[in-house]
C-alpha cells in the first residue's frame, strides 16, 4: 500500500510526522512529497523536515491509496491555494480512493470542491468555515471515517488519526500490533 503525505510551509510538524511514522511501522510505502520541491520545509513551529522528492517528482509514482494533508494554519493555506493539489484530489476522489486532512487541513478540501456532502472534523479554529459552507456534516469526534474520507482535529490527535489510517488501509490487526511498541496509551 502507498500514501502521499503533501508538505507545505507551515504545515503542523506533529501532524506531518506521526502519521508517516506510524504508517510506516505498519508497512505502507509512505512517500513525503515538498508542495514547492525537494528543498527542505520550515513548517510551524520553526522545525525543518526535508521531503523526500517534490511533488511533481511524487506524482510520478501516481496513483496512491491515500493522500495525506497535514493541517497548521499557513500549510493548510498553502494547500488550499494550490492547483496541483486540487488536481490531485479531484482525481484521487474520482478514483474511489482515500483521502485524509487533519487539523486546518480540511479547508482545503472545501476549496477545492471536494468529499462534498461528507461527515468530517477538523482543527476548532476552522469549523465555522466548514459549517457555513453547507458542504459538510461537522462533528466534534476526534477522527472521523465517513467512506473515503478520513479528517481529525489536530496536533493532539495525530496517532489516533495515523492509526486509523491504518485501520483502513490494512485492518484492525495490524493497527492493534503496532500500538504495544510505541507504548502509546489510547
Amino acid at each position: 500500500m502507498s500514501a502521499l503525505l503533501i508538505l507545505a510551509t507551515g504545515a503542523e510538524e506533529m501532524e506531518t510526522v506521526i502519521p508517516v511514522d506510524v504508517l510506516r511501522r505498519a508497512e505502507v510505502d509512505v512517500t513525503v512529497a515538498g508542495l514547492f520541491g525537494p528543498d527542505p520545509v520550515t513548517c510551524s513551529r520553526n522545525v525543518v523536515i526535508k521531503p523526500d522528492k517534490s511533488l511533481e517528482d511524487a506524482l510520478k509514482n501516481a496513483p496512491y491509496d491515500v493522500v495525506i494533508m497535514p493541517g497548521g494554519g499557513l500549510g493548510a493555506k498553502n494547500l488550499a491555494e494550490s492547483n496541483e493539489v486540487k488536481k490531485i484530489l479531484q482525481a484521487q476522489e474520482e478514483r474511489n480512493g482515500l483521502i485524509a486532512a487533519i487539523c486546518a487541513a480540511p479547508t482545503a478540501l472545501l476549496s477545492h470542491g471536494i468529499a462534498k456532502g461528507k461527515k468530517l472534523t477538523s482543527h476548532p479554529s476552522v469549523k465555522d468555515v466548514l459549517v457555513q459552507s453547507g458542504n459538510y456534516t461537522y462533528s466534534e469526534d476526534r477522527v472521523v471515517v465517513d467512506g473515503k474520507l478520513i479528517t481529525s482535529r489536530g496536533p493532539g490527535t495525530a496517532f489516533e488519526f495515523a492509526l486509523a489510517l491504518v485501520e483502513v488501509m490494512k485492518g484492525k490487526d495490524t493497527a492493534n500490533k503496532i500500538v504495544p511498541p510505541m507504548l502509546l496509551k489510547l
